[in-house]
């Protein structure tokens, strides 16, 4: 049996599952099925225009005609208020939506329904799906988990960050401009958006274990009353009512220290989860799922790489997760009102004390083998790690860069470096890019 002919079940219908899906299609995989289920509430959500090129990179046409402009975002943190940027705010229903009608114009086969059970086996997996009042058994030979924060996780080990809590609150008014805001207060933070059709969507994060949250019956009542001491949530307020509906959900940052075995593997926030406060949930959804389809395809095809793979494929994530989470550390250390809440105390000093950036060091550079994707699979290749990039850099702007620091490392003399490298068939422009990288590190001629 052709690897490409095995039946491939993913679990999950946001970003992440849609993503893999795409990119299994692309390696030439046909026999894929996608179980969703619509959200159970409405959210929205804020991206970057790096999230927009992780869309088109992936394949996605439909969602990407959908996606509404960029709007103003304002921030008030550690008393300094600003519009710091601006970001697209996305009515995460009808995002979701649109991923789907994506794979149905190319082709995916998609059930709307939810999972009732999943048994797995060395052999393959087995999926119970109830779909429109009906059970529906499906049989993988690979199985995909990317149905978020939510995917079980039965005895998989896990590394936790402080557990958070967010609650999401609706309001209702007049129409107001597309907008957010982010706002700190001594007990967490608050995000705020609007839809710019009267509905606001705003949300307070708060420490699990210190928060003391009153009674279930008294949530919105707790809500409104920090909301009305936040600057940045007046506008929101303003003309608006509250619609009595509120939804809690768990914010931790969560690593899963096992994401993949030989038949299954598991993306986006069922593989790694962060603080919503990096700004970076949908992009680090998208950037641990674009490598999945070749570590997939290393599985089924190459079974004496699995292994291989299986570290790629955890080193990245890993790799993936440690980075945002020093990105959330270093914003909640920027917040020096209230050093001793324990909040803000925990978090400016998690997971670590490891800059984010790491000083370029040329005498660190080094030529070493590292897996890497190449023509769909993963394999083992000379690259070139620094200090901040540990993973190492295969090519620069499609230059492979492992031979440019080997010729660095023999002459250090500018001539007879270029020469080195134009023997290497680098054009003029190609010794000019290598060569200010090299600068960058710290090289000297």
């Amino acid at each position: 049996m052709l690897s490409q002919q095995r039946e491939i079940v993913i679990l999950g219908g946001g970003p992440s599952g849609a993503a893999v899906a795409l990119g299994l299609q692309k390696l030439g995989y046909e026999r894929i099925t996608l179980v969703t289920e619509a959200r159970p509430f409405k959210a929205m959500e804020g991206i970057s225009e790096r999230v927009v090129e992780g869309l088109r990179g992936a394949g996605f046409q439909h969602a990407l005609k959908d996606l509404p402009e960029p709007g103003p975002r304002f921030v008030t943190w550690n008393g300094e208020s600003n519009q710091a940027n601006t970001e697209r705010l996305i009515d995460r229903v009808l995002f979701d939506q649109s991923l789907m009608m994506d794979l149905a114009m190319q082709g995916v086969h998609v059930i709307q329904g939810r999972v009732k059970g999943v048994k797995s086996a060395e052999f393959g997996h087995e999926i119970q799906v109830e779909s429109c009042g009906q059970p529906i058994v499906l049989q993988a030979d690979f199985l995909v988990e990317a149905r978020g924060r939510a995917a079980p996780g039965g005895q998989l080990k896990r590394l936790r960050g402080a557990e958070t809590v967010s609650l999401l609150q609706y309001w209702q008014g007049s129409e107001m401009e597309r907008r957010s805001a982010v706002q700190s207060f001594d007990r967490g933070w608050a995000w705020l958006a609007s839809d710019g059709l009267g509905r606001r969507y705003l949300q307070l994060t708060f420490d699990v274990a210190s928060a003391a949250l009153p009674e279930k019956n008294r949530l919105v009542e707790f809500c409104n009353e920090q909301l009305l001491r936040l600057d940045q949530a007046a506008p929101f307020l303003s003309g608006a009512e509250p619609t009595g509906e509120l939804h809690a959900r768990t914010s931790t940052p969560v690593l899963c220290e096992e994401a993949s075995g030989p038949n299954w593997i598991r993306v986006g926030d069922a593989a790694m989860s962060v603080d919503p406060l990096s700004g970076n949930g949908i992009f680090q959804t998208l950037s641990s799922s674009l490598q999945a389809p070749a570590v997939i395809n290393t599985l089924l095809n190459k079974p004496s790489q699995a292994r291989l793979a299986q570290q790629f494929h955890q080193l990245r994530i890993t790799e993936l997760f440690y980075r945002f989470a020093r990105i959330g550390r270093d914003f909640y250390a920027m917040e020096q009102q209230w050093p001793e809440q324990p909040f803000w105390q925990g978090r400016s000093h998690w997971p670590d004390d490891q800059p984010l950036h790491l000083p370029a060091d040329i005498d660190q550079v080094q030529v070493c083998q590292r897996p890497v994707v190449n023509h769909g699979f993963v394999q083992m290749v000379d690259v070139v790690t620094t200090p901040d990039q540990p993973l190492g850099i295969w090519h620069l702007s499609g230059t492979p860069l492992a031979p440019v620091v080997t010729a660095y490392r023999s002459s250090r003399d500018l001539p007879e470096l270029l020469s080195r490298l134009a023997a290497g068939g680098l054009s003029e422009p190609q010794q000019k890019m290598v060569l200010g990288w090299l600068q960058q590190q710290g090289a000297r001629f």
